[in-house]
């Protein structure tokens, strides 16, 4: 399967906070955990406190709906229950 095909997720992060680092950290957790499932992690630059993680254009976490920002286990789930229900993410689905 080509990158194309893949699945798509993107990080809207907010500059005027400076939550870029937090953006790209969430992306490479994604990316290393789904390192041959997802096509791309975009990061996308916005304002007005945005921070939205989309998969294939659906949001999976708004920050302004959470009123907080998600856990890389969190996210990690909600990617793996999209596009790969079945997986097993070890540490990542133990209770805390």
């Amino acid at each position: 399967m080509d990158n194309a095909s893949r699945p798509r997720v993107s990080i809207e992060y907010c500059t005027q906070c400076r939550w870029l680092l937090r953006a790209a950290w969430m992306a490479q957790e994604l990316l290393t955990t789904f390192d041959g499932e997802l096509g791309e992690v975009a990061l996308v630059p916005g304002t007005g406190g945005t921070f939205v993680v989309r998969l294939d254009g659906e949001v999976l976490f708004s920050r302004a709906e959470a009123g907080r920002f998600p856990e890389s286990k969190e996210l990690k789930q909600l990617v793996r229950d999209r596009i790969d229900p079945g997986r097993d993410l070890g540490h990542s689905d133990r209770a805390d």
